[in-house]
């Protein structure tokens, strides 16, 4: 009888391996544009193989769940592609190019935090103050707001560099680096912008999947109008046809590893850690990208460290922890509300009643992140 390895086991090793292979997508991207590949061009390729790699599986898979595709149906994917693929992605890159892959890693823990800022705004979720969970949530959000305002306007002295990095001392990497002679600040305001994007395509795919319960489909029509959007985008800001040449291996293997491995596996591995662990479980980890990410870029990039940056990130990671356990604490509630309701009525007459559902049950992160890196 071969071994079996306990489900638990499988999902740890399998959140771990997910960080592993987003924050090798945050030093990939950050190496594709120092070698100078456009930040039109590459969403493009990227996104052709995610919608390639996904097609077969949501044609298939989905074929019983997928309702008709209807006119409105398809304005509310477009949409959701101008906020999740376009914005989303474009503000990335530009951030990215401006900052370095620790940073976009870390100011993206605030997503959560925007998240459930969003839909407290919208009346989509209740803010209780006079519950420990409420003001848990409120806290975390705060927190995230001071770190990534600490991020973007103080950068601060540098508090480690790599001596001597790896790209001195290695030819294939001698075109890596920081952002030396970019502009922090603005990198950061896009990054933001990116997070903002990215936590408001969170929000407005959640009632559309309500009734398009087919997720591997609604990503798919996603990836589709991106393309168009990043095209249509490409057709005004990038003339130049050189840009649409591969130059090097290096830009080849960033473009398949952001397409296949960060836009596809990837997708798919969390859709299974977020159905069997819940959506808590899948953002616990995030900060661990954030590490990962750190350890990849000194070594790759020789990326430096600032004070500004460090405590930012602290911040913004302790902020999401008390977001987080605002969210597990708002479940419980739940379930003890919902069991103090069944409890009475089944004494009595033994009839079932439905259960008060926590907002919980909306994903903290995307199903997709591919959309959001």
């Amino acid at each position: 009888m071969g071994f079996a390895m306990p489900e638990k086991m499988q999902l740890h090793l399998s959140m771990l391996a997910l960080q592993f292979g987003y924050a090798g997508f945050h030093v990939v991207s950050r190496a594709a544009l120092n070698m100078g590949i456009s930040k039109i061009v590459f969403p493009v390729y990227r996104n052709i193989l995610a919608l390639l790699l996904l097609l077969p599986f949501a044609y298939f898979l989905e074929k019983k769940d997928r309702p008709p595709l209807t006119w409105n149906f398809a304005i509310q994917f477009f949409l959701l592609a101008v906020v999740g693929i376009t914005a989303n992605q474009g503000f990335y890159l530009l951030g990215l190019d401006n900052t370095s892959p620790t940073f976009a890693s870390a100011i993206q823990n605030s997503v959560p935090a925007i998240t459930f800022l969003m839909a407290a705004v919208l009346r989509i979720e209740t803010v209780r103050l006079n519950r420990k969970d409420g003001m848990s949530k409120v806290c975390g959000t705060l927190l995230c707001v001071a770190g990534a305002s600490v991020i973007t306007l103080y950068k601060g002295p540098t508090i480690y560099s790599p001596n001597p990095p790896l790209q001195r001392t290695s030819p294939v990497l001698q075109a890596l680096g920081d952002a030396n002679g970019k502009n922090w600040t603005l990198g950061c305001i896009f990054l933001i912008g990116h997070c903002l994007s990215w936590a408001g395509w969170l929000v407005l795919q959640a009632p559309v999947l309500k009734k398009y319960p087919a997720r591997l489909s609604v990503t798919s029509y996603q990836c589709f109008f991106g393309v168009i959007q990043f095209l249509i985008i490409a057709a005004f800001c990038e003339r130049d046809p050189q840009a649409w040449l591969v130059h090097s291996g290096g830009e080849l293997f960033s473009v398949f590893y952001a397409g296949i491995v960060a836009s596809g596996i990837a997708f798919a591995v969390q859709i299974w850690c977020i159905d069997r662990g819940g959506p808590v479980f899948v953002a616990v980890y995030q900060p661990v990208q954030t590490l990962v990410v750190a350890l990849m870029a000194s070594l790759a990039l020789g990326e430096e460290f600032y004070l500004g940056g460090i405590i930012g990130a602290v911040l913004i990671i302790t902020g999401l922890y008390f977001v987080l356990w605002g969210k597990n604490e708002e479940q419980k509630f739940a379930k003890a509300a919902a069991a103090a309701i069944q409890s009475p009525v089944d004494n009595c007459n033994n009839r079932p009643t439905s259960h008060i559902k926590s907002s919980l049950a909306q994903p903290l992160l995307g199903s997709s992140t591919d959309q959001n890196a």
